[in-house]
């Protein structure tokens, strides 16, 4: 009689199957969450530089576009675009990961709103994302 310690091939073939279908299930969200946490340091950033500019306005009763100006450092992968005068501000910040089409934009003031893709905010002060 044979002694049968171990698995057979069809049991081992069950247990990679059952593997690979809750990889392709995981694998996506993984993914949203990525792309999420991209979205929420742009906002971040945005958030940080709409604080910055009201300082910088409290001291020099203009805003700046320069970023050292404002002591502003944005998040790694984030490109933040500020285009100022005296009366309003006006800034975008996409991530390097998501592309330039996907972002983030904010004004306030007097100045137009800027645009990223096909996002435009609709109010002063509101942070807009593409997603």
């Amino acid at each position: 009689m044979r002694d049968n310690k171990g698995f057979t091939l069809i049991e081992l073939l069950i247990v990679v199957v059952i593997i690979a279908i809750l990889a392709a299930i995981a694998i996506p969200k993984f993914s949203a969450t990525r792309e999420k946490a991209y979205f929420a340091a742009m906002k971040s950033d945005l958030k940080n530089l709409a604080s910055q500019q009201e300082i910088y306005y409290a001291d020099a009763y203009a805003y700046s576009a320069v970023t050292a100006d404002l002591s502003f450092t944005s998040s790694d992968g984030v490109t933040v675009s500020i285009v100022a005068s005296t009366s309003g501000w006006s800034a975008s910040a996409v991530h390097a990961a998501l592309g330039t089409a996907e972002g983030c934009v904010i004004y306030d003031g007097t100045a137009t709103t800027p645009t990223v893709g096909t996002t435009t905010a609709s109010a002063p002060g509101e942070i807009a994302c593409s997603a």
